[in-house]
């Protein structure tokens, strides 16, 4: 029987849920480009539940023991006395989520002898090395679209929150005050702006389609270009690189993989060429920025504001910069883990899990790893090489 090892978010700090703020959630099938959602046999919970924390345990524990597998969950992942590296070392399968991730760093795979399958509940791998698990002949998967969704509306109200300057205003009300002008010496419409997205996939598409409404001018630039139809529906006007990009628009979204073509590509050179007073939203990878680049971007004035939900290390230190620099709009990585994300990912993890105990093929789509190569997503999104360098500071 295998062991399935799971690390997940903690508990809320009053304790887990016993009711919730809605009855239900509206029922998924298929997203935007004809892909069903998850199809797993069937689900122990309840749609809407909060299932990325450790008592939820993405709903996984009856299924896994009345097939007569083991499963540990915890959130206690970081250092070598971590509960997570008590227990890898014979664990066959391994779960976490971009949230709160566990690092499968090539140090860990190495000791994770019995170690055949690395799943990511949401999308996003990065977390794992992936060069160590090709070598080593591990797969990769992770939920597909499952949230993506859910990271596109968190960029449309991450990017209103920062041109309309909410947040201070928001904290006015919460002071006892009524300062109008406080409140509106930094805000803008969005309207008549250029708003670009760096990656055009399946987040930054919904992007812009959510965008094409507020009438503003949409840019963006990919490695695969958009069919000719879909830039003529939106408005869209394509850019050969990143510089190009920056240079035209008021408004950045960052909505690409992380990968070594992407690692601090927002540094001081580029943030230099960017409009004085540009805005980032970044809900992709903290790592994609240079983390003391936009602390001098802001502070500076070249940039008028940053938001995003997307840290590095994960969970961030607490002396990490972005939680006390100026005009900034983070959260905690909460984009893609809503309780209706929830339902989708811990379906999909479901599924991923019957497959690999029925020795079926694991969706293409779900693939990141396989056979040692990249493979499904993973091919057309990633390059090889290892994103989790650093990581030792989360402990």
């Amino acid at each position: 029987m295998v062991k399935v090892l799971c690390v997940l978010y903690p508990d809320p700090v009053d304790g887990y849920p016993k009711t919730y703020a809605r009855d239900e959630i509206p029922k998924i099938d298929h997203y935007p480009d004809g892909q069903t959602a998850p199809t797993p046999s069937a689900i122990d919970f309840k749609p809407g539940e909060l299932l990325g924390s450790v008592s939820g345990e993405l709903g996984l524990r009856k299924f896994l023991e009345d097939a007569g597998h083991t499963l540990v969950v915890t959130s206690d992942k970081e250092g070598k006395n971590s509960t997570f590296d008590k227990e890898l070392a014979d664990a066959e399968v391994v779960i976490s989520q971009p949230f709160w991730p566990a690092y499968m760093t090539a140090e860990r795979i190495a000791k994770a002898n019995k170690l055949k399958l690395i799943i990511t509940a949401g999308i996003g791998s990065d977390h794992t090395d992936l060069q160590a698990a090709m070598d080593k002949g591990i797969t990769v998967a992770e939920v597909t679209y499952s949230n993506s969704l859910s990271v596109a509306e968190h960029v449309m109200m991450m990017i209103l929150a920062l041109v309309r300057n909410y947040i201070p205003s928001y904290g006015w009300v919460i002071k006892g005050g009524w300062n109008i002008a406080d409140c509106v010496e930094r805000s803008y419409d969005l309207e008549g702006m250029n708003v670009g997205t760096v990656a055009a996939g399946r987040i930054g598409l919904a992007v812009l389609r959510r965008l094409k409404p507020f009438d503003v001018k949409l840019h963006y630039t990919d490695k695969h270009r958009l069919p000719a139809e879909v830039e003529k529906e939106l408005g869209l006007t394509y850019h050969p690189n990143v510089e190009s990009l920056v240079k035209v628009c008021d408004v950045v979204t960052i909505n690409a993989p992380l990968h070594p073509e992407t690692e601090n590509m927002f540094n001081d050179k580029l943030i230099g060429m960017m409009k004085r007073g540009s805005y980032i939203v970044n809900t992709a990878r903290g790592k994609i920025c240079d983390r003391d680049a936009i602390v001098r971007g802001l502070e500076s004035g070249q940039l008028a504001g940053y938001a995003g939900d997307v840290w590095f290390p994960q969970p961030a230190p607490k002396d990490h910069p972005w939680r006390t620099m100026p005009h900034h709009g983070m959260t905690p990585h909460v984009s893609g883990t809503s309780l209706s994300a929830q339902t989708r990912y811990a379906a999909g993890t479901r599924e991923i899990l019957e497959s690999y105990f029925a020795d079926k093929p694991i969706r293409t789509e779900y693939l990141i790893v396989d056979k040692g190569k990249l493979a499904g997503t993973g091919a057309k999104s990633y390059t090889a090489g290892d994103m989790t360098k650093g990581t030792e500071r989360a402990a």
